[in-house]
């Protein structure tokens, strides 16, 4: 990677920029704490993904983006991003060439550098305790001096729109010594997100029109806004997009790269993204989540697993129609998919779609989509549900198109035993019998738990029998109370989430106890995931 670029690569297209920020500013929110080797991760699926520009840090303000820097350079090969420093103008009353802070942008080699100013008087006056006029000083100074050392130069105008709203021409004073300075692009930061559409449209119309510089937008997502800001601005003019993956930033947010792309491309069909790559999305969303252990957000536009997903039957009446009558693009464009939600309010078509999905043609046995439909409104009526527990539909399902239940093993009896031991800690032990291709199996395992204890020797008893069972895994475990007015003896509601390295699926149990509850998921996890590895039930 060169550190001589000063101007457009063979990479981008310098009509339109996506800046990503997620390495710097999504990673303030709260719970998330990047790795040098997270960082890299996330860069790299960014330059996969065909952002044009990844801001990755601070360098100098701290030893691990210096880190970043240094091994992004060796370690990298960016197909399509340029690599970005961020750090602040130069310090009241000191030279650019001389302080140490703006010199380590120079040394981080990145090719394009985002200076941080003050453009809002008070700040200028409170947080830097300077002079408004030095202030402007310190922006033509540090920029020229960048542009002197080869950079590309982007000036983050930070509180610009409440600083416009207190004092605009002293706002568009900032804006306009830093384009005169050589900064290619000014981006207006709505730092506090406290603005709404209209506000943004309008102010960077006015300052378009009075300084007609380069101008981007920089959203946080206080007001919820932060996409539709970042669009407005766009239709007023800008050209230089910041935003997180998936939103992440301080406090609440900022402007979510992905819907934000996915808008850009696809409603004002701007080619933002290298060919492909927007069918890229929903598994650059999902695979930035893990590396910083956030579950991906399920309703998330575009790239969550329910944004395609139905549940009304009418909805479903009309998309096994014609697809697009409820859905706003096709989600295969993101790399989604359409999903069909089987509940109480599930009808005839819901059912038809979720079996087609499934890979079950049901289209020409009327009294059997309408047994499934009356099992499924029975079911729920006792607490059941199928639309968080696909398997345990798949299952039903399957159990009335093969006119038996899915048998690999049959449960004769378990038992689990919790004991309080005198030094405060607990042991937990479970013994079930089973049956499996006409063997009785009696297998006992202690556990961390009652349900892992089960768990643990369903697996004891049953992987001899089925190895592929050595390969599942207990992802998650959720407990719901649906009842509270029979207190401790109310129904519960089991959810399971088991894995087997390829693919995940949920199963659910229901019963007054919690035990029992578990057990009747865990069933349904174990025989789903024999069927996934396509073994043949027993006789």
């Amino acid at each position: 990677m060169t550190t001589e670029s000063t101007g457009p690569t063979a990479k981008t297209d310098d009509s339109f920029h996506v800046f990503d920020t997620t390495l710097r500013d999504g990673a303030q929110r709260e719970g998330i704490n990047l790795t040098v080797a997270d960082k890299l991760a996330i860069a790299r699926y960014l330059d996969d993904f065909g952002v044009g520009f990844i801001e990755g840090g601070w360098p100098g303000a701290n030893p691990r983006d210096t880190e970043f820097f240094a091994r992004a350079q060796q370690e990298i090969d960016f197909k399509n991003a340029q690599l970005v420093a961020f750090g602040s103008t130069r310090r009241p009353g000191a030279r650019a060439a001389e302080d140490p802070q703006v010199r380590a942008l120079v040394e981080s080699g990145a090719p394009v550098v985002t200076l941080v100013a003050k453009s809002h008087d008070r700040h200028v006056e409170l947080a830097l305790r300077t002079t408004l006029d030095e202030n402007v000083e310190m922006v033509r100074d540090t920029v020229a001096y960048l542009r002197a050392q080869g950079r590309r130069v982007f000036v983050d105008c930070e509180h610009f729109f409440d600083g416009y709203r207190a004092n605009p021409e002293y706002a568009k004073s900032v804006v306009r010594a830093a384009t005169e300075a050589g900064a290619e692009v000014v981006i207006l930061c709505d730092t506090n997100g406290g603005m709404l559409p209209a506000q943004i449209q309008a102010v960077v119309t006015t300052v378009l029109a009075d300084i007609g510089a380069r101008l981007g937008i920089h959203a946080q997502d206080d007001t919820g806004c932060a996409v539709a800001n970042t669009l407005a601005a766009v239709d007023a003019g800008a050209t230089h997009v910041q935003c997180t993956a998936n939103g992440y930033g301080e406090r609440v947010g900022n402007a979510n790269l992905f819907p934000v792309v996915a808008a850009l491309e696809l409603k004002y069909d701007k080619r933002v993204l290298p060919e492909g790559a927007l069918a890229e999305m929903t598994r650059i969303s999902h695979a930035i989540a893990e590396i910083v252990n956030l579950a991906p957000s399920t309703h998330q536009p575009y790239v969550g697993v329910s944004a395609f997903a139905h549940k009304g039957g009418l909805h479903a009446s009309a998309i096994k129609v014609d697809p697009d009558l409820y859905q706003h693009i096709d989600p295969q464009q993101v790399g989604n998919s359409m999903r069909m939600l089987v509940s109480d309010m599930a009808g005839r078509a819901s059912i038809e779609l979720k079996g087609r999905e499934l890979g079950i043609d049901l289209s020409g046995d009327r009294d059997l989509v309408g047994r499934v439909v009356g099992r499924v409104k029975e079911r729920e009526l006792k607490g059941y549900t199928y639309e968080a527990a696909d398997a345990s539909f798949e299952l039903m399902l399957r159990e009335e198109v093969e006119g038996r239940p899915r048998s690999y093993f049959r449960t004769e009896s378990w038992r689990a035993i919790v004991e309080d031991r005198p030094d405060g800690t607990h042991a937990n032990e479970a013994t079930v019998k089973l049956w499996a291709k006409g063997e009785r199996i009696v297998a006992t395992a202690e556990g961390n738990g009652p349900v892992n204890a089960l768990d643990r020797a369903m697996r004891v008893g049953l992987e001899r029998i089925y190895p592929q069972l050595a390969k599942l895994e207990l992802v998650d475990y959720k407990v719901r109370i649906l009842e509270g007015r029979h207190g401790t003896e109310s129904t519960t509601r089991v959810l399971i989430t088991t894995g087997d390295g390829a693919g995940d699926w949920s199963t659910v149990g229901v019963a007054e106890n919690v035990i029992a509850a578990s057990w009747q998921a865990l069933e349904d996890a174990y025989t789903y995931g024999l069927l996934r590895a396509g073994v043949e039930p027993a006789e």
